[in-house]
């Protein structure tokens, strides 16, 4: 059975810095695509930044520079390095697995940036 579980979550101020984390289980993680998207109230799930297996990865325009995927393959964890935090990135962010050609979806993670 696939499992994703996200943590790092949490309250933070505008201009501080979270880790989320986001561990795998029941896949080969060296060969899934990891990515991260979020979703705040009333709008739609979106993109955040995605790592595939060789090493790429991309970011949505409104986190670029800001925020940073990797993944440690000997963990089976991916990890989303957010700096800079800003207000409109509240949301609930999910980690996604594609693997095998099937998706797969954690929980999702609070993440709340607020004076």
């Amino acid at each position: 059975q696939v499992q994703l579980v996200e943590s790092g979550g949490g309250l933070v101020q505008p201009g501080g810095s979270l880790r989320l984390s986001c561990a795998a289980s029941g896949i080969i993680f060296s060969s899934a695509a990891m990515g991260w998207y979020r979703q705040a109230p009333g709008k739609e799930r979106e993109l955040v930044a995605i790592g595939i297996a060789g090493g790429n990865t991309m970011y949505a325009d409104s986190v670029k520079d800001r925020f940073t995927i990797s993944r440690d393959n000997a963990k089976d964890t991916v990890y989303l390095q957010m700096n800079s935090l800003k207000p409109e990135d509240t949301a609930v962010y999910y980690c996604r697995a594609v693997y095998r050609n099937k998706e797969y979806w954690g929980q999702g993670t609070q993440v709340t940036v607020s004076s």
